[in-house]
């Protein structure tokens, strides 16, 4: 039975969370303290700093010989089972966007922020609940994150391949070469394939940024293509970013375990800055553009060489198809196309709103519907090499590497950390969950809306989130054989708010970031009863 004491102990634990994100909500929304650019530095520190740090130092404290492998087993059961169905019904009604949206929303809770002050403070009397919450923010960030990423770039590339290579044409690709600067498939920059083809049909594809992205324009000289301003913007023509948006939804370019932001300030030219999702470089973008394809660009009929010929007695030869460009994205504001008078070799540049891209599984209307894709082997190799490159440019990555690596080294040997070292960390720590929630607060100030998916989806991902979610959890927990205050730990847990890395990963990719946006937003306002109710039913 929960009593009084109880209760005042879990509001003692959570209150003070809601009072940070109230003040920082109070200082943009009301009293005007902080601008848009300001909160950005404020997020910034958190993202880069304080939430690594956290992460860190939380990994770094937990034993990971003592893990409870009932717990984890449960956790990991609940998300199989519904990755597992949410994959049947995905196949049967090729709903691959709706398989990774429902995943995020119904698996993927707010473990690091929200989860280890809560559940300490619940249960801390009867389990180690601190600890089992580390542990399910380890596998969160290792294996299930990596995993929505894989899923998200797997979808871009399905994209990317559709509009580039229609028909039966993938089907004969046999290998996929990747520029350095490619961090990302997700569209956010327009990429360009280049295309060559071996005496049997083989066909090797290199994919590349587009000219937009080179700091020098005599790249784009040397193809006829000069820069000029266009009429829509101060940006150059090429510089195909993601807009600004005026209404305060600025975006957050990189995230680790539940929160983490950096909101976009003024305007930068495609290719200066890092565009990916764990980017350590501030990627604002200005253009006026939304979400644009640079769909075709054609010289005398051929691709362009972009600066390497293929070797003297290579058994390729360059395809007579053009360089295409692509982007793929959400459309953040009304559909107009913007014709360019301008002829680039015999052929109009033109741009074409990214909204009317075919998402993964579909095809736009009147166009064939027998797209072929590579073999596996050849697309697996292609994602894993972009998830790899995202993943080293996230020090959440690092952070946590290096915590796990420091606590099985120091739970083995017995190895103390030096107090120099140890109060260095704990200092920044300390700030990390405050300032974590502060961040929250900045970042619902600058919505225009709390439920920007409508009424109807913003129920459906609550219930998912708040009752389908748990119900899952506590299926795999009794199957598992938890029980107890164990069993309970579980099911709440299951119940917490929205991660915010999902909602982070739907916004870049341009992947239904209006209902991710309600989920941790309107999700953090009413997690608190809900969570408190399953507390008290629970103790009953």
């Amino acid at each position: 039975m929960i009593s009084l004491g109880d209760f005042y102990k879990v509001m003692c634990a959570m209150v003070p969370l809601y009072f940070a994100m109230l003040v920082a909500y109070g200082s943009v929304k009301w009293w005007k303290i902080f601008t848009p650019q300001q909160c950005g530095g404020i997020n910034r520190f958190v993202a880069v700093f304080a939430v690594p740090v956290l992460s860190f130092h939380f990994i770094a404290q937990n034993n990971p010989y003592q893990m409870d492998i009932k717990f984890i087993l449960a956790d990991t059961l609940s998300k199989l089972l519904v990755l597992g169905l949410l994959s049947l019904w995905a196949i049967w009604k090729s709903q691959l966007d709706w398989l990774i949206t429902l995943f995020s929303v119904a698996t993927l809770p707010n473990t690091l922020v929200m989860g280890i002050p809560l559940l300490k403070a619940m249960y801390g009397d009867f389990i180690d609940a601190q600890s089992l919450m580390v542990q399910l923010v380890v596998l969160q960030c290792i294996i299930w994150y990596t995993l929505l990423l894989f899923l998200f770039e797997y979808r871009a590339a399905t994209i990317l391949i559709q509009n580039q290579f229609p028909g039966t044409t993938a089907a004969s690709i046999t290998k996929f070469e990747i520029d350095n600067d490619v961090i990302s498939l997700d569209g956010r920059d327009p990429l360009c394939t280049e295309s060559e083809m071996d005496g049997i049909g083989r066909i090797r594809v290199r994919i590349r940024r587009s000219i937009s992205s080179a700091p020098d324009s005599a790249l784009s000289s040397s193809y006829g293509l000069t820069p000029r301003p266009s009429n829509l913007s101060n940006a150059e023509i090429f510089s195909v970013n993601t807009p600004y948006h005026a209404n305060g939804d600025l975006g957050m370019p990189f995230g680790h375990g539940d929160v983490a932001f950096s909101y976009r300030g003024s305007p930068r030219i495609s290719g200066y800055a890092s565009s990916d999702v764990y980017s350590l470089q501030p990627t604002p973008r200005g253009s006026n553009f939304n979400e644009l394809d640079l769909t075709t660009i054609t010289t005398s009929g051929t691709s362009p060489n972009w600066g390497r010929s293929p070797a003297a007695g290579s058994r390729y030869s360059r395809l007579p198809s053009p360089v295409k460009c692509h982007q793929n994205g959400e459309n953040t504001g009304d559909n107009r196309k913007e014709p360019i008078s301008d002829d680039v070799g015999g052929k109009d540049l033109s741009f074409r709103d990214c909204a009317k891209l075919p998402a993964a599984g579909e095809e736009d209307k009147g166009t064939k519907t027998n797209q072929e894709m590579p073999r596996a082997i050849v697309m697996l190799r292609l994602i894993l090499i972009v998830v790899a490159r995202k993943l080293s440019r996230n020090p959440n990555t690092y952070s946590s590497i290096i915590g796990l690596t420091w606590s099985l080294i120091s739970f083995k040997w017995n190895v103390g950390m030096p107090s120099i070292v140890k109060y260095s960390i704990k200092i920044i720590s300390d700030a990390g969950l405050g300032m974590a929630m502060f961040s929250l607060g900045l970042f619902m100030a600058l919505q225009p809306r709390l439920i920007a998916c409508g009424t109807k989806l913003a129920i459906i991902g609550m219930v998912i989130r708040f009752v389908c979610g748990p119900l899952l959890m506590s299926a795999a927990s009794i199957a598992i054989g938890l029980k107890d205050a164990r069993l309970h730990a579980a099911i709440v847990q299951a119940a917490l708010p929205q991660g915010i890395v999902p909602f982070v990963f739907a916004r870049e990719y341009g992947l239904h970031p209006d209902i991710l946006s309600t989920g941790v937003i309107f999700g953090m306002l009413v997690s608190l009863p809900v969570t408190l109710l399953y507390y008290l039913l629970l103790g009953l």
